[in-house]
């Protein structure tokens, strides 16, 4: 077998190369192997805007969501869940009495969600944070049981919980432009 090129090495497939793929799309490509140390590469960090990062919640199904009680450190558990866009919240289920549930009623919450391509070194993170609430409006109830959420959990998880997305951020990790290694534009 042949030695790859430069172009062949560096990129999975034909998304990184196109030139007229925009750089987050460029930042998605997976190298077969990872840039070695010679490699003088620019990487960038990105603020995500906020229309990003509500899109990145909305593709996505399973995060972590922290809480905190006081002075003690936080709980961090593992959630699947859905970006409800009517109500800008992030919404899941949990069980009436767990812990969890009573852990979360008006208290503040940071949830996260990410992605990362670890040959490539590139990744991107969003972080919201906002308060919790139980949702108790049947006729919005009734709208989330719509939504088909497929809880994880084993159990009968009867409680919808929001989060509000009142502070979002995210950032991206994306290669340089083709350009700086060396490729045609």
């Amino acid at each position: 077998m042949g030695e790859a090129g430069p172009r062949d090495r560096r990129y999975r497939h034909d998304m990184a190369s196109n030139p007229s793929a925009d750089r987050d799309e460029r930042a998605s490509a997976v190298p077969p192997q990872a840039p070695s140390e010679k490699e003088d590469l620019t990487i960038e960090m990105l603020d995500l805007p906020r229309e990003e990062c509500l899109r990145l919640l909305a593709s996505h199904s399973f995060g972590r969501l922290a809480v905190s009680m006081g002075e003690r450190a936080p709980v961090l558990h593992p959630v699947n869940y859905l970006f409800d866009e009517p109500s800008q919240s992030v919404v899941f289920r949990t069980a009436v009495g767990s812990g969890f549930h009573a852990l979360l009623r008006s208290a503040e919450a940071t949830f996260e969600i990410d992605g990362t391509e670890d040959l490539a070194r590139t990744g991107w993170s969003v972080i919201m944070s906002g308060v919790t609430d139980e949702v108790t409006n049947p006729n919005e109830i009734s709208r989330l049981n719509g939504l088909d959420l497929d809880s994880w959990a084993p159990g009968h998880d009867a409680h919808w919980m929001r989060i509000r997305a009142l502070t979002v951020s995210g950032r991206r990790i994306v290669l340089p432009p083709e350009e700086v290694l060396g490729y045609p534009a």
